[in-house]
């Protein structure tokens, strides 16, 4: 009794979303253009993912070339850097998630909370800046600022420090140079989302004696945690593309020992020493790694709150 009963819901789901495509087809063939874009640029390219399972060579062509399995997948993992790139990836990648995740929501909350509109635009432009700086000149601002001699940094602190050749500072300038230059950035999404909280549940709050803190807590953080919790999950997909630009600019002979990431390392073997497949094996290894953190922060994310934006 229950297949029949199935099988007719399935059918009617169908004549259903078939109306609306009839009712609605001027927005589904709007949506008809990033659908096809998306599948050209970003689904066919996957094709090539089987150069990190063969031995490819240019002039035999992909389907020429010999097929070898897992062997640079396996070459990859008995290397002797190979454990110091990850752990280097993962931690610059995790320290940067905890630090920078939660500057844009506090700063997104003290902008809220100012009443002077002109100071508060002021404020915003001068915290969405630092974005639109490229990253080469974010570099060689960074050196200048951390130059041994005349830098503005040992002049402050009345040394002559060379940073960039402190391993341990690494990763320090990696994450701090970040949050200077996206949190701003990072806020224009919670600061839509705050705008539009229902102003009569802040003056409800304020004739029940609430204060701005007890406010802040009960109203806009609860608003702000769909947002939240949508960003950690992208964050962490991506947590092990560590941004290769600054790595490669700021990377030195002496802080190897912490900068040496996944990323660069994939840029040196394919792109200057031209092997194709080793290093398409390991950014492949990269992406799966996201895959999966991607998936389980989600399925972490839905069993602590039902308000999740994936399924």
């Amino acid at each position: 009794m229950k297949k029949p009963a199935v099988a007719g819901a399935v059918v009617s789901r169908r004549r259903s979303l078939g109306k609306r495509i009839v009712d609605h087809w001027q927005l589904y063939a709007m949506l008809l253009v990033p659908v096809v874009l998306t599948i050209i640029y970003k689904y066919i390219p996957m094709y090539g993912i089987q150069i990190a399972f063969r031995d490819y060579k240019a002039s035999r062509g992909m389907m020429g070339s010999e097929w070898v399995g897992l062997e640079w997948f396996e070459r990859f993992f008995s290397a002797p850097n190979c454990g110091r790139m990850i752990k280097n990836t993962v931690l610059l990648s995790l320290y940067g998630l905890l630090w920078s995740f939660p500057i844009p929501v506090v700063l997104a909350l003290m902008l809220n909370q100012m009443r002077f509109q002109r100071f508060k635009r002021m404020t915003q432009t001068i915290l969405y800046a630092p974005h639109f700086i490229s990253t080469m000149v974010i570099c060689g601002m960074i050196r200048i600022f951390l130059s041994p001699s005349g830098g503005l940094i040992n002049l402050l602190a009345g040394t002559s420090i060379d940073f960039l050749t402190e391993a341990p500072a690494f990763r320090t300038i990696y994450i701090a140079s970040g949050i200077w230059q996206d949190a701003g950035w990072g806020i224009i999404i919670y600061m839509a989302t705050l705008a539009s909280i229902d102003t009569s549940l802040y003056e409800a709050a304020k004739v029940d004696g609430a204060s701005m803190f007890q406010r802040i807590r009960h109203i806009d953080i609860p608003q702000l945690m769909p947002i939240m919790v949508l960003q950690l999950i992208m964050s962490a997909g991506g947590l092990m593309n560590v941004g290769f630009e600054k790595v490669w600019l700021l990377q030195t002979d002496l802080n190897k020992a912490v900068s040496d990431v996944i990323a660069v390392y994939v840029y040196q073997q394919g792109i200057e020493r031209a092997k194709y497949s080793y290093s398409t094996a390991v950014g492949l290894f990269n992406t799966i790694v996201n895959i999966i953190l991607l998936i389980a922060v989600n399925q972490i994310s839905k069993r602590l709150s039902e308000d999740t934006s994936f399924v």
